[in-house]
């Protein structure tokens, strides 16, 4: 028995859904405990960023190939992804016990979820009808070895080129890597 290897938007869409696992947990926490938010934030940061640069790699250059209006909805996400970096970014270097972290992490899950269900509802429905299942499949394997590579912290100054992202993630992956087993981050 041989097992079949996961598709680019299953891969995508189990993405979402273990950051809004740990979305429902940082709603859960004490706006007063610090020490709890800073970790669950950083966990979230840490699968966003991951999952943020798979998809520039790959997601949005097949949108752009096989979607009719493709090049607008990948620019659209691009601009989504953007707008969510620069939030972690201020999450990183604020006090997760301040009232700006709570606003600042408030931000941060309209956004993404309002990036999740275009791309749940619109995208994926989308390239599942213009993608065969072989290159949705040949597409998950690339996502989860990028994944495995990507960055852990966010970068906004980093472009948005496929290529130049293939060149630069595994050299700042692995660097945030390093500085995370220093930390005892995303433990």
């Amino acid at each position: 028995m041989t097992t079949q290897a996961a598709d680019m938007i299953s891969i995508l869409t189990h993405d979402h859904q273990e950051v809004e696992e740990l979305f429902g947990q940082l709603e859960a926490a004490r706006p007063d405990d610090g020490e709890t938010r800073r970790r669950l934030t950083d966990q979230v940061i840490i699968e966003l960023v991951r999952h943020s640069v798979a998809e520039e790699m790959y997601l949005y250059p097949a949108t752009r190939r096989h979607l009719p209006d493709g090049d607008e909805i990948a620019d659209k996400e691009l601009a989504d992804h953007d707008k969510v970096e620069r939030i972690m970014k201020d999450l990183e270097k604020t006090d997760a016990a301040g009232r700006e972290f709570s606003d600042l992490l408030a931000s941060l899950m309209t956004e993404v979820r309002l990036h999740v269900h275009d791309e749940e509802e619109n995208l994926f429905p989308q390239l599942a009808r213009h993608c065969d299942h072989a290159e949705l499949a040949e597409l998950g394997e690339k996502i989860q070895k990028a994944k495995d590579k990507a960055p852990t912290r966010p970068h906004p100054s980093t472009p948005d080129s496929p290529t130049l992202l293939k060149l630069l993630a595994p050299g700042a992956g692995l660097v945030d890597r390093a500085r995370d087993h220093l930390s005892g981050r995303g433990k």
